[in-house]
């Protein structure tokens, strides 16, 4: 009974003992909690109940050169529920669906399947994207409890599809995915804020009342060189060339030559960057510095240019070009696309011969042409400040064959970018000054204060002045009735400039299909605009002069009616001081006196070889393009001319023949020999009375009748 006793107060005493160390223990933890631990455990809390979040600093804002604002963010809001929280009765979800449903004009069967079809334990169902202002407050008048409002940002562009390849779009994230937006993201980005907030066990974030802040830094604002106007102009002109031509797409490039500053770029079709998943991947695409082609005949300038520098060519020089447009080159055949004859240089450019420009280029070394072109900027990025360039393909010389130095010379066998192309046609422009294309001009921060401005960047220069300034009649005389740029011109505006065609590869073999091109400069006497135009697969016809050029037209035309000084200028100054030609008069079988009656009259500068007789032939041949400064030359033959003997008396002149001319060059030339004129009809004169080669009275009337040439006409008649 003892012992037994005994073991039972053993028992006691040990859970006793452990009763006593049980408060001694709790005693101890909160000691070393407090006192040996306690700053390590309190930081360890703090880590873990406060945390950190951004706050978004807003992305710059994008302006055109005028000021006009093209991209800013706008805020939008998101509605969702907490269908849990305490005092939510079913009615006011009712109540808020049936709003959600009247202010964004959608069913609020939508909104209630929504709230079905979340998990029973949801806090946080989504009803509601993109809300405006507005909107939001409509719904935050309710009152509901468990309604979560949520302001998000987005990227704005203010006119939609407005220069949408240039400035480009973000991703949800907000970052620049293409164009502008792209290449100066981190610009436009800035630097998002800190904001310290307090979380609770379950998770949910509190603010901190008192907590540091790190305010956000806001992104910089562009200013573009982009005028808005312009580029409406560049668009809607090119969007109607496409559709009237029924091409694949479209391109077109204006910039200020002096300086580089690209003053539009446009492709169509377009898309439009608020929505940019809804467009097919190929209309966000940037042909304009993306699109790697074989130029064709725009490319004719490389060999003008290097030609006339390095002597190779006297301007009087007559090309004899053979009678069916065909040539034989190392095996291959070169083709012009129409026989072209007897050609002195300027015709070479004029009319686009593809076998007399490759003449030419065969009298150059590789090493040479191959120079030129590179001091021109073909083969190498132009290094434009919009994301997604390509630098174009150009095989060194020792790469190349023995047919690639007269098929590279009119634009095959190399690939360039339509901005390339504009780039040189601007350093031509430029009195030979190569300038770097760009489209920032200044980045400010959001107070206004200019962080940098462009300075425009000379290159090189790609030809001494002198040479250019011979060119620049030749390539002005591509833009007259005669050249294949006819269709470029705009009434009391000179522009000099160049068509070009050249045949698609697919699968590595030409194809019938071609893109056509016009690139040109505006007014010549000092050009203030380069603007480039170059349609993929246009349809019927597939020339520049016929689709490019007409698209060229119609932009110069209503940027001229923009600038007030071109506006001015082709309101006050004469035409024949603006076109600064004439059309060659018609002086075979004249006698030596006749033909010098005729061009004093008309004030065009004779040069006769022979004294005596009659006119037996004349260069530039009758009703071609005669250029200021330029001498028409005839030969004289003491042989009788088969036509007309009769001597002029005085105060009488011949009748020249204005068949086949536009009716405006024929009144130039019947006014210029002294005649009044009645015109009957427009476009192209196919009659006159009296005859040409009568004599008639000075003052006296002629009769010219025009029609309008066809399509089909036209196309035969002349082909790029």
């Amino acid at each position: 009974m003892t012992e037994h006793r005994t073991s039972i107060l053993s028992r006691m005493f040990i859970v006793l003992g452990f009763l006593f160390l049980i408060p001694c223990a709790l005693a101890f933890q909160l000691i070393r909690i407090n006192y040996v631990e306690g700053d390590g455990l309190r930081t360890l809390w703090t880590k873990q109940a406060i945390d950190e979040i951004p706050i978004p600093a807003q992305r710059g804002n994008i302006y055109d050169k005028n000021g006009t604002l093209l991209a800013t963010n706008v805020a939008d809001y998101q509605i969702a529920l907490d269908p849990k929280v305490p005092g939510l009765t079913r009615d006011q979800i009712n109540t808020l669906l049936a709003k959600l449903g009247q202010v964004t004009r959608q069913p609020a069967s939508i909104y209630q399947q929504k709230v079905s079809d979340a998990p029973s334990r949801s806090r946080y169902v989504v009803l509601a994207k993109n809300l405006t202002g507005i909107q939001k407050d409509e719904i935050a008048q309710l009152g509901i409890k468990g309604v979560i409002i949520e302001e998000n940002f987005r990227r704005k562009y203010t006119f939609g599809s407005l220069a949408a390849h240039s400035i480009g779009f973000v991703n949800h994230s907000m970052n620049g995915r293409t164009g502008i937006e792209a290449f100066y993201n981190d610009e436009l980005n800035g630097e998002d804020g800190v904001q310290q907030v307090r979380k609770d066990p379950f998770n949910r974030v509190f603010e901190y009342v008192g907590a540091p802040k790190k305010l956000p830094i806001d992104g910089y604002s562009l200013h573009t060189t982009i005028d808005a106007y312009i580029q409406a102009i560049l668009e809607d002109e090119l969007k109607a060339g496409v559709e009237k031509h029924n091409a694949n797409y479209g391109t077109g490039i204006i910039m200020d030559p002096k300086t580089g500053a690209i003053l539009a770029l446009a492709n169509y079709p377009t898309y439009d960057p608020n929505y940019p998943g809804s467009s097919e991947d190929e209309n966000r695409r940037n042909f304009a510095i993306s699109d790697m082609v074989e130029p064709g005949s725009t490319f004719k300038l490389v060999t003008a240019i290097a030609a006339v520098e390095q002597n190779k060519v006297d301007f009087d020089e007559i090309f004899e070009t053979p009678e069916d447009g065909e040539k034989v080159i190392h095996g291959l055949t070169l083709r012009d696309h129409d026989p072209l004859g007897n050609i002195d240089f300027e015709e070479v450019m004029r009319q686009s011969s593809n076998i007399a420009t490759a003449e030419l280029a065969m009298r150059l070394d590789n090493d040479r042409f191959y120079q030129y072109a590179r001091n021109l900027g073909f083969g190498t990025p132009t290094y434009v400040d919009i994301a997604g360039e390509e630098s174009g393909r150009m095989a060194k010389p020792y790469e190349w064959s023995m047919v690639s130095l007269p098929w590279m010379s009119h634009g095959y066998e190399l690939l360039s970018t339509p901005i390339q192309v504009a780039q040189a046609y601007a350093a031509f422009a430029n009195e030979g000054l190569l300038m770097r294309p760009y489209i920032i001009d200044r980045i400010e921060d959001n107070n206004g204060n200019v962080l940098s401005e462009h300075e425009p960047v000379e290159i090189r220069r790609v030809a001494k002045k002198k040479t250019l300034q011979k060119l620049l009649p030749v390539f002005e005389s591509v833009v007259s009735d005669t050249g294949t740029g006819e269709f470029a011109q705009v009434e009391g505006l000179r522009i000099a400039g160049k068509t070009g065609t050249a045949k698609k590869v697919v699968d590595g073999r030409y194809t019938s299909n071609y893109r056509g091109s016009f690139v040109g400069f505006f007014p010549v006497e000092n050009p203030k605009y380069v603007c480039l135009i170059m349609l993929d697969e246009p349809k019927p016809i597939g020339y520049g002069g016929y689709t490019a050029a007409p698209i060229f037209r119609e932009v110069a035309k209503r940027i001229s009616g923009l600038d007030d000084d071109l506006r001015n200028q082709m309101m006050t100054e004469p035409l024949a001081s603006q076109s600064e030609f004439q059309i060659t008069p018609n002086l075979v079988g004249l006698s030596s006196t006749e033909a010098q009656q005729l061009t004093e009259t008309m004030k065009v500068e004779l040069k006769m070889v022979g004294t005596n007789g009659y006119v037996s032939q004349q260069f530039p041949a009758a009703n071609d393009t005669l250029w200021a400064g330029k001498e028409l030359k005839v030969t004289i033959s003491n042989s009788l001319a088969a036509s007309d003997t009769t001597k002029l008396r005085e105060g009488y002149m011949r009748i020249p023949d204005v068949k086949g001319l536009s009716m405006r060059n024929a009144v130039a030339l019947l006014k210029g020999a002294g005649f009044d004129i009645e015109k009957i009809g427009s476009g192209t004169v196919f009659a006159q009375f009296p005859r040409e080669d009568q004599i008639m009275r000075i003052g006296g009337k002629v009769t010219i009748r025009g029609k309008a040439r066809s399509l089909e006409t036209v196309t035969i008649a002349k082909l790029d």
